[in-house]
């Protein structure tokens, strides 16, 4: 499990690092740093590797995780570049374009982390007609 956790971390800080030291970036680097340019906030967390990997973010903290936090932007820009589930780059771009991409991406991931609660307490894969319905609302297309 902290595998998991210990290599999306160090992508992040990898990143980031590199960034700061002003070294080249892959795509995926780019990406990255640009969502952590986004979110000034986590600087010092990422600044602080060893703290970066062990810091616990346990829900009844009322924290943030950063790097769920982050990672749900990463999910939300693969979704539109991929269009998957099919229409949510569109509604992406809309949402985007009505809200700015960081504060759409932010309302979103509402209904993101909904989709994926939902399926984890069903053990079922995300609902996504639910997902995009969920979506639309945020845009006005259809009625709450």
């Amino acid at each position: 499990m902290y595998g998991d956790r210990d290599r999306m971390r160090t992508q992040f800080l990898d990143a980031w690092q590199k960034a700061r030291n002003e070294e080249s970036l892959s795509d995926m680097e780019q990406v990255l740093v640009g969502i952590i340019r986004d979110h000034p906030e986590y600087h010092a967390l990422l600044n602080d590797r060893e703290k970066a990997l062990t810091a616990e973010f346990p829900p009844e903290s009322g924290t943030t995780n950063p790097f769920l936090h982050m990672s749900m932007h990463m999910g939300l820009r693969e979704q539109a570049a991929t269009d998957r589930p099919a229409g949510i780059r569109d509604l992406h771009r809309r949402l985007c374009a009505r809200y700015g991409e960081l504060d759409a991406e932010h309302r979103m991931m509402e209904c993101l982390g909904q989709a994926l609660w939902e399926s984890q307490r069903s053990g079922q894969p995300p609902d996504e007609a639910q997902y995009l319905e969920c979506l639309k609302r945020l845009e006005g297309i259809i009625g709450a």
